[in-house]
């Protein structure tokens, strides 16, 4: 069986990711990224080139280790301003038709329970098209910010990352079935309870009694 190679454009939400100093140069348009129209002409662009996705990385925090200070990585936007990449994927679904949407999200700063029905909203509005990439933080400014004294330990933040995502693929997998929504008019069933499932996950990070918001996507 032949290999496959994956072509994603790969962006942010900010003025640069790794390449930080080229939204000075004239022809380069991401210092335009807080628009609505830089990302709807990205997805075009992406599509019209039969790329297979767009992936959106993130960063929770500030870089502010070089001079004990975030002052260059703010003056030199390195990664900063970090806008929510989760805005875009609807603006640019709405203009697209097969581009894939690979959106980063720190679970270490987000409830399993919520974070849950947002991707699964987001399948819904782009047809199935939604992928994450699943990261547990790297800066304790964003620890800071979050609330914690820091960031844990590597080994601590994976063991809290493994039980999250056992409990957001119970709530995307076990709660409804796929048979679940009816949207029966003459009956008044939107939805047949006896199809549906209440979660229960008592762990070590996380506790869970709840059904899941959100119907199945694709």
């Amino acid at each position: 069986m032949p290999k496959e190679i994956r072509l994603n454009a790969f962006h942010m939400n900010a003025p640069s990711h790794t390449w930080a100093g080229l939204w000075a140069h004239p022809n380069d348009a991401s210092i335009r990224h807080d628009t609505p129209e830089y990302w709807t002409h990205l997805a075009k662009t992406a599509e019209r080139g039969l790329l297979d996705a767009i992936f959106l990385a993130d960063v929770i925090g500030v870089y502010d280790v070089y001079g004990n200070s975030p002052d260059t990585a703010i003056r030199t936007a390195a990664q900063a301003p970090t806008l929510d990449p989760f805005p875009a994927v609807p603006l640019m679904a709405a203009v697209t038709e097969n581009i894939g949407f690979g959106v980063t999200a720190t679970l270490t700063y987000e409830r399993p329970y919520l974070l849950a029905r947002r991707f699964s909203t987001l399948d819904h509005l782009t047809r199935g098209r939604m992928a994450w990439n699943i990261v547990t933080g790297i800066l304790d400014s964003g620890a800071r910010g979050a609330g914690q004294g820091g960031l844990t330990d590597h080994d601590q933040r994976y063991a809290v990352a493994e039980e999250f995502l056992k409990v957001v693929y119970a709530l995307w997998e076990g709660s409804w079935a796929d048979d679940a929504l009816v949207r029966d008019r003459q009956t008044r069933t939107y939805t047949r309870p006896d199809r549906v499932r209440r979660i229960s996950h008592h762990g070590a990070h996380y506790d869970l009694d709840a059904i899941h918001l959100v119907h199945p996507s694709r």
